[in-house]
């Protein structure tokens, strides 16, 4: 497992983020930053943003976890709620752009977000050569675009498989060339909850990636909880879908040295409810 959920900001998306902000000239530095996101994007900005000493103003969906709104703010970032959705919010903070000239950090639709977030994969067969599949979590696709580009340079024989939950998996219907659309992202998992795959994102998931497979709500609350009761390790609803995707789909996934990718551990503690209503009908099996 790599534990991104231990990341200072609590989810990977500070690798793409310190990336792209510390490779921006001091003109559009001093211009500041501008972002959208469900939670962990903002993280990551707001810190790199920090590091770098240069503003940045983040609009979030107005149902975002609170910690993650919270931790936002401390790392000295503005925050805007707008919108009931990461749509919605993306828009507002695209029109801001538009007006104050701001660099706009796209959350995963960027090549050097999607470079930042490749250097997982690096990591991950520097420690363990011997693996033969990476299984990590999509939502607009940055960070499984960098890992499966990055992985295949380094080991063509690797098979990276992707995971959506089935409440928000267009990128899944996209792959497989099925003409749905996303109506709706309602989920456990919103780091996740993107409706439509990026423009970038999605040309380097045909050609690098090797499936992508879906797992339900029910699937990712028993990944937290085991996760935190075998593991002692606390993952979002998108930091778990990995694991998640492996046990539902183990015996397709024919993985003798699998990779999973833990993205993200900002999760609000007020939906351990949420969690145990979705699981108390599991089977005393299902997780072991």
């Amino acid at each position: 497992m790599k534990m991104e959920n231990e990341q200072k900001s609590g989810a990977f998306k500070a690798r793409g983020a310190i990336f792209k902000i510390g490779s921006m000239s001091e003109e559009a530095a001093n211009r500041g930053v501008i972002a959208a996101s469900a939670g962990n994007h903002a993280q990551g900005v707001a810190l790199a943003a920090a590091k770098r000493g240069i503003q940045a103003k983040i609009y979030m969906p107005l149902h975002t976890p609170k910690p993650k709104v919270e931790a936002t703010r401390n790392y000295g970032a503005e925050v805007e709620l707008a919108g009931e959705t990461f749509q919605e919010a993306l828009f507002a903070a695209q029109k801001e752009q538009k007006q104050t000239g701001a660099t706009f950090i796209h959350p995963f639709d960027d090549v050097d977000i999607i470079a930042g977030q490749g250097t997982i994969a690096v990591e991950m067969l520097e420690d363990q050569p011997n693996l033969d599949c990476i299984i990590v979590p999509i939502g607009g696709g940055g960070l499984i675009s960098g890992i499966a580009f990055a992985a295949k340079q380094i080991k063509p024989s690797i098979r990276i498989i992707g995971v959506q939950t089935e409440a928000a998996c267009a990128t899944y219907h996209a792959f497989h060339k099925h003409l749905i659309p996303c109506l709706t992202c309602t989920t456990i998992a919103e780091g996740i909850a993107v409706k439509e795959p990026g423009k970038v994102t999605m040309p380097l998931i045909q050609q690098y990636v090797d499936d992508v497979v879906t797992v339900s709500e029910r699937d990712i609350a028993a990944a937290i909880l085991q996760l935190l009761e075998r593991h002692k390790t606390l993952a979002e609803g998108a930091g778990a879908a990995a694991f998640a995707a492996l046990m539902r789909h183990h015996e397709n996934i024919r993985s003798k040295h699998c990779g999973i990718v833990i993205s993200g551990g900002n999760f609000d503690l007020q939906k351990l409810s949420e969690l145990h209503e979705l699981t108390m009908h599991l089977p005393a099996n299902s997780m072991a």
